[in-house]
């Protein structure tokens, strides 16, 4: 089932509501807005596991309500506000402050009717309960969404002066998990036999879910969903085999672990969050019968956020009303009415504003938030007012390496988009801060992109990859207060990048730092939930620069067309692009294999262990597992004694969810495999192996993301059409340097993909996020 909905992109939020009064001016920000129905709309934070507990539904006071107006004459009457016969006639400021009161007392009124006892006659209370109704009216269809959920948009929040949260240091390859108990394994294991399930689950079941794990499996068998891999049908079959005529679809711990599931799943498609109506959709695929209850089941147990974004569409109707002439020469009772029935054509244009409700797993929906705020901290820290030597810097540089020095020179966060050769502009830009005395590093997605850059610069002293920067393993360590010690970082390969890692980056920069984002849009998004360098490209909230440096060569031209949707037919005299048709997959393996063991070393002299072969997925008659099984036996034939691997055997190594080092097989022992990485030694744990450890010589295009080698063989066949897109394409023929070798055996499929098939679209907050803290740059 796929958990990937349409993706509508996120309009503009519109501004906070302006007081509406007919004759009246504002005496602050929101100083009139409407009571909001749903309050807590600021974020996922609002709407999390705690706001049961919240203390009622008491909507916070405005600024502009916190202090009374300059008494006038009678200002006491609320109720005969007009001047009484005979007496003197009130000036117009008089009246202005007349109203003002009046309509504090009526704001003061509907905030004390809000204090009010919550009739719902559910369990929860405060903004918990006005939540769970809210999306169970929209559900049911008694009303419609943007009546239910919109809300005023507070007015932009400041950036902190210091970050919310430090990261703190953490393992460049996280640990395996604490092994549990023997006793621990022994409980899950006899569960497990119990419902039929495969014993060998039982060390994961209990890592999964710690201390107690037999107590809790029993009484929700659907806890084997926490488990990878596990999908609802098995964990279905597992519980009907322990509680017999008790298990039911409409089981409260069912539908929250199906829930809990899909947004995990969304997570691993790249979903931030879902929309409501695509999560509704979901767990109808999957049974359930009552979604509105799954969901407000798993909201109440904090285990997901939910959460509403208002979106302004072009054309829509203004959200304030404006005031009239007649209005402001009115006597102040007639201005409180005035306002009244102004109030009631605001609320009838909110009612139109579209919204879009989301509900999303907590670590992804707070790493989102925490991302928008500090990159609105560094893009509104202390203005950078160029200095003469930055200025002599540009001058002495041309075209878009002197575009983004400039802009380096003058703000906190830029971005900067090009393929391979425009990698020398952030190593000039690099240069040029270090020759200014500043402390600049430079951060890569893979070693072998730390190993291409650090060519660039002729030193590796300031070149580091990503993990290794945040693990404290790589560069310059961290100041007293938790921060990167540093004044300019340059991060490459951004689109790899997701919401957790970029918020990690972003909270480690000290106040004052430089932050330049530098990729390729057109290659692959990352393996994580998140679009973080598209999302900051959309928003335009800094700085870009475009490269005018074009990668060279026929690669590079052949590589630049399918960025713009275009498989062009290019002149290759020294060889360097290659089209080998093939019939089927059985003659795509054969062909792979000859090329990377004889023809490019022979025609190019780059040998074997040079050589790529990229396809489309791990299964299929020509996936990874066929080709190294095949790759394997020509170039490094052997029993496989060490859990399927041989010294000598190239390995792809993922240290963690979403990352491959590649390397190589050096033995084996007690301890685990040994592998010899671009990082150094790695002992991988025997337990951990299969998990972790693949054959390297074939990989898909996400794990060869970041890295290069000097030829690549491309395999196309039949059976994966489907798989194919303009950005897979452009990521797997641009990871040769020198050669490219093309299995092809899927016909017209390749143009049309590259033309037509873009990237699959992925729901995310941040564009709107930032926008509510980050002016569009000019």
């Amino acid at each position: 089932m796929s958990t990937e909905p349409e993706t509508t992109e996120s309009a503009e939020p519109g501004k906070p509501e302006d007081a509406v009064r007919s004759g009246t001016s504002t005496d602050g920000p929101g100083a009139d807005r409407p009571s909001a129905d749903v309050p807590g709309a600021d974020g996922p934070n609002a709407d999390g596991p705690d706001a049961e507990d919240a203390p009622g539904t008491e909507e916070s006071p405005d600024p502009a309500d916190t202090t009374e107006p300059a008494d006038t004459a009678d200002s006491t009457d609320t109720t005969e506000p007009a001047a009484a016969e005979g007496s003197p006639q009130l000036s117009e400021a008089e009246a202005e402050l007349l109203a003002q009161k009046l309509e504090r007392e009526r704001i003061e009124q509907r905030k004390a009717e809000k204090k009010g006892p919550i009739a719902s006659g559910t369990k929860l209370s405060g903004p918990a309960a006005d939540l769970l109704a809210a999306v169970r009216a929209v559900e049911s269809g008694e009303k419609p969404v943007a009546a239910v959920f919109d809300e005023p948009r507070p007015a932009p929040r400041r950036p902190a002066p210091e970050p919310v949260r430090r990261p703190q240091p953490v393992p460049a390859a996280p640990a395996a998990p604490d092994t549990p108990a023997p006793q621990t394994v022994d409980g899950v294991r006899r569960v497990l036999a119990a419902g039929s399930a495969p014993e060998a689950l039982a060390p994961q079941v209990a890592a999964a879910l710690g201390e107690g794990a037999e107590e809790l499996l029993r009484e929700d068998p659907w806890q084997l969903l926490r488990v990878t891999g596990v999908r609802p049908e098995q964990a279905d079959g597992f519980a009907r085999a322990l509680l017999g005529a008790e298990c039911r679809p409409d089981d409260e711990r069912r539908t929250r672990a199906v829930t809990v599931w899909l947004l995990e799943q969304a997570a691993l498609a790249g979903h931030t969050a879902l929309e409501l109506s695509a999560l509704a959709t979901a767990l109808a695929r999957q049974g359930v019968p009552d979604a509105d209850a799954a969901v407000q089941s798993t909201l109440a147990e904090g285990e997901a956020l939910v959460f509403q974004d208002a979106l302004d569409e072009p054309g829509a109707r203004p959200r304030t009303a404006p005031s009239t002439p007649a209005a402001s020469s009115a006597p102040p009772a007639a201005a409180g009415d005035s306002a009244d029935d102004t109030e009631g054509e605001q609320e009838e244009a909110e009612e139109e504003r579209p919204v879009r409700v989301l509900v999303g797993l907590e670590r992804y929906a707070l790493a989102e938030e925490s991302l928008a705020d500090g990159l609105a901290r560094i893009v509104n820290s202390l203005s950078k007012e160029p200095s003469p030597e930055w200025e002599a810097a540009a001058a002495a540089a041309s075209g878009s390496t002197a575009e983004l020095i400039r802009a380096a020179a003058g703000h906190g966060l830029v971005l900067h988009t090009g393929g391979e050769a425009s990698r020398a502009e952030p190593a000039a830009l690099l240069t040029v801060a270090r020759g200014l005395g500043l402390r600049a590093v430079a951060a890569c997605h893979t070693p072998d992109g730390r190993r291409r850059f650090a060519a660039l610069l002729g030193a590796e002293d300031p070149v580091v990859t990503v993990p290794g920067l945040l693990a404290g393993t790589e560069g310059p360590g961290r100041d007293a207060e938790g921060a990167l010690d540093l004044d300019v970082l340059v991060v490459l390969d951004a689109p790899q990048l997701d919401v957790e890692g970029a918020a990690m980056i972003v909270e480690s920069l000290p106040d004052g730092a430089r932050l330049v984002l530098s990729g390729d849009p057109a290659v692959l998004w990352s393996a994580g939930p998140g679009r973080v360098f598209a999302d900051l490209l959309a928003a335009r909230t800094c700085p870009q620069v475009a490269s005018r440096t074009p990668d060279p060569g026929p690669l590079g031209e052949l590589v630049s067309g399918v960025g713009i949707g275009e498989l062009n037919q290019v002149d290759a005299p020294g060889k360097e692009v290659v089209i080998v048709p093939v019939r089927d997959a059985g003659e795509a393996v054969h062909r792979t294999v000859q090329l990377v063991a004889d023809s490019v070393p022979r025609a190019l002299g780059v040998p074997p262990e040079d050589t790529v072969v990229i396809t489309p997925g791990h299964g299929g008659a020509a996936g990874t597992r066929v080709l190294n099984a095949a790759l394997k036996e020509r170039l490094n034939p052997g029993p496989g004694r060490f859990g399927g691997f041989d010294p000598g055997d190239r390995v792809a190594y993922s240290p963690a969810p979403g990352r491959t080092v590649p390397g190589q097989v050096v033995g084996a022992d007690a301890a685990g495999l040994h592998l010899s990485c671009a990082d150094g030694a790695v002992v991988v744990p025997k337990e951990r192996v299969e998990q972790a450890v693949r054959h390297g010589w074939a990989l898909t295009a996400h794990q060869a993301v970041g890295s290069r080698w000097p030829a690549a063989v491309v395999v196309l066949p039949g059976d994966a059409a489907q798989a194919l897109s303009r950005p897979w394409v452009y990521t797997a023929f641009g990871r040769g340097e020198r050669h490219l070798s093309v299995v092809h055996g899927v016909e017209q499929a390749l143009p049309r993909a590259v033309a037509e098939v873009t990237a699959k679209p992925r729901t995310t907050r941040l564009p709107v996020l930032l926008r509510s803290q980050v002016p569009a740059a000019q």
